[in-house]
């Protein structure tokens, strides 16, 4: 199990479409030992992340309401993480 995709299913709000982008972009990289994108790797790499992602955002339509919030919260709600991505954002 990869330690670093986060339960998405049951978060209040529901999980963005960044959320699940996230996870599927962890999971290809975990999965492919590809960590940085290269001219050979881009296109086959980013469309499996496309096609995760869809997936993943199905599956969380499909599946029930959880009765229990999962216990950790994702990367992308942490304040200190959206502090970096909007100094990333104003400096990029």
């Amino acid at each position: 199990m990869c330690r670093n995709i986060t339960t998405l299913r049951g978060l209040e709000p529901h999980a963005t479409d960044e959320e699940i982008e996230a996870a599927a972009r962890q999971y290809v990289r975990k999965v492919t030992g590809v960590q940085q994108l290269s001219d050979a790797t881009r296109e086959p790499f980013e469309r499996a992340v496309a096609q995760i992602a869809h997936i993943t955002a199905h599956l969380l339509e499909d599946l029930p309401e959880r009765r229990r919030p999962p216990a950790t919260v994702p990367p992308l709600r942490r304040p200190e993480v959206q502090e970096r991505i909007a100094a990333r954002s104003a400096a990029g």
